[in-house]
């Protein structure tokens, strides 16, 4: 894999670990970390070795802390229309991955980091963890789906009280509202992510890839989720893991998944 200006990346035993390397700035999100995310979730796609990914920060202090606010100065209408949808396009991609992806937060989520920790399928936080969207205090509002992501993880009612009022929360407080999976103490964040995605990426990639397409069928507009369940059930059963998985079942024996 290329070296990345603002990324740093290793993949051991399937797994990519994606860390965005901007510790002077608290890994602010700018452009170039956008467009270098693209590239290596456009690896995470095409590479049959990659079995899925964890995004995390560099240092002890933040995840992402927000977007880099200097690149706000200037911008018209169409130009925050266009950073807008340049940061829907990756942060899609990463949620609509076919493999499964992780956000592992260590510190501050603010802003765009919170933006980028939802569009993972899973987050994990650190027990320092901290999250928030607090763009109303910029006379703007989230720009990278965090008005939609947050409504769909905790409801709008706390969505909008949290989106209007710019507060941070902890990650206990985030964790009982649903935005994260688990709290964990921050020296095991990243080996606590591990297990999880290596649990995952153990089960039959196709199903996985289909239950999430299922998932976010449901908040697709059009698109009625219980008839994507279906076709996706019976893709499912076409394939040889299928076969493999309840032979397996049968024979009290652990399955061995080819991705086929």
């Amino acid at each position: 894999m290329k070296q990345f200006s603002t990324l740093l990346t290793d993949l051991t035993d399937g797994i990519l670990l994606i860390t965005i390397n901007r510790e002077d700035k608290l890994n602010a999100l700018n452009k170039t970390v956008i467009s270098e995310l693209d590239e290596v979730i456009d690896e995470l796609y095409k590479d049959p070795e990659i079995k899925g990914a964890i995004i995390t920060g560099k240092g002890p202090k933040a995840f992402v802390a927000g977007a880099d606010i200097t690149e706000f100065k200037g911008l018209n209408e169409e130009g925050g229309k266009a950073l807008a949808r340049r940061g829907h396009e990756v942060f899609n991609k990463i949620e609509m991955s076919p493999k499964p992806i992780i956000a592992a937060v260590n510190g501050f989520a603010l802003g765009g980091g919170c933006e980028l920790a939802m569009a993972c399928h899973l987050r994990i936080a650190s027990e320092n963890a901290k999250f928030g969207q607090p763009e109303v205090k910029l006379g703007i509002i989230p720009g990278y789906g965090g008005t939609q992501r947050l409504t769909q993880l905790i409801g709008k009612g706390k969505a909008l009280e949290l989106l209007m009022t710019a507060d941070t929360i902890d990650a206990v407080c985030a964790e009982k509202l649903g935005l994260v999976n688990d709290v964990v103490q921050t020296v095991e964040l990243l080996e606590i992510s591990r297990a999880m995605i290596s649990k995952i990426t153990s089960m039959a990639p196709i199903a996985i890839a289909e239950v999430i397409q299922s998932v976010y069928a449901h908040f697709k507009d059009g698109i009625d989720g219980f008839d994507t369940e279906t076709e996706l059930f019976g893709k499912c059963v076409a394939t040889a893991d299928f076969v493999e998985g309840t032979n397996a079942f049968l024979e009290k024996r652990k399955a061995n998944f080819k991705g086929q």
